[in-house]
């Protein structure tokens, strides 16, 4: 674990782990820390050394006495590239990956668009950021939407009745409501939803000029998606996928909650069958 200080920000704390000894920049969804990917031992962690970053409102990251104002105006994205500079002033410049499930897509993506030349590998699970999600869209910058969004954290019962509704008709999973419910159903986790969402909701990447730096600088690109995930689908994605030059795409029996030793089993496997591929190609 360490600490990066960001200049006009905060302090941002990482965890690290994995036995692998290229460096992997990793970024979790909300709610969790930057230890999530630990499940991942058997694929990831064996090949990358995990630098998870918290996220502010989460964990043991602090901002520098932002004001309410300040953090509902939202981070300005430039501050997305000192995360790697602080961290090059401790391990080095150097080349670097990057991972990220969920909200964290943003954040990681932003760092590609920053360091292209840097970049040799995305993974990607459960992406946000690949296509504008109307439902945040319409809570983070329209003014009905965040007049909504305030009245909900204030709220003792409107969250949850929204989450209730939501699960009803399908939009959310049983598992994902369970996970959102828990993070709605204090005062204080309310306030850390709003804060956490505002603070990032500047933090999108560039989706039209990303497919062109992946493909100019050769990034290899893996994107992960839950069958049955309708907060983030592959079909959203798919006009960012389809200017990709060979994608690594994979579809996993999974909802939006991905991040779980199932998709470990999953990842072991598939490569296992590469290397069973490549073998008996170079034999035949």
């Amino acid at each position: 674990m360490g600490f990066l200080q960001i200049p006009g920000l905060g302090t941002v704390h990482f965890h690290e782990y994995g036995t692998g000894d290229k460096p992997l920049l990793a970024f979790h969804g909300y709610g969790m820390t930057g230890k999530q990917f630990h499940v991942l031992e058997q694929s990831v962690l064996k090949e990358y050394r995990v630098y998870g970053f918290d996220h502010f409102f989460h964990h043991e990251s602090r901002l520098d006495n932002w004001t309410e104002e300040q953090i509902v105006a939202g981070m300005p994205r430039a501050m997305m590239r000192h995360y790697a500079e602080e961290w090059f002033k401790l391990h080095g410049r150097q080349r670097f990956s990057v991972m990220a499930y969920s909200i964290g897509a943003n954040l990681a993506l932003i760092l590609v668009e920053e360091f292209p030349d840097l970049v040799d590998e995305i993974i990607l699970m459960a992406p946000d950021g690949l296509s504008v999600f109307k439902g945040f869209h319409f809570l983070l910058h329209q003014g009905p939407g965040k007049r909504l969004f305030k009245r909900l954290t204030k709220s003792k019962w409107m969250a949850t009745s929204l989450l209730r509704n939501l699960l009803r008709i399908g939009f959310i999973d049983q598992a994902l409501f369970d996970i959102a419910y828990n993070e709605l159903d204090t005062p204080k986790k309310r306030l850390d939803v709003y804060y956490t969402l505002n603070l990032m909701r500047l933090l999108t990447p560039d989706i039209e000029k990303l497919p062109d730096l992946i493909n100019q600088h050769k990034i290899k690109c893996m994107l992960i998606f839950g069958k049955h995930d309708n907060l983030f689908p592959h079909k959203k994605a798919l006009p960012f996928i389809e200017k990709l030059h060979n994608p690594d795409i994979h579809h996993v029996d999974l909802g939006h909650w991905l991040i779980v030793p199932a998709l470990d089993d999953y990842l072991t496997k598939f490569e296992r069958q590469e290397i069973a591929d490549h073998l008996r190609q170079i034999n035949q």
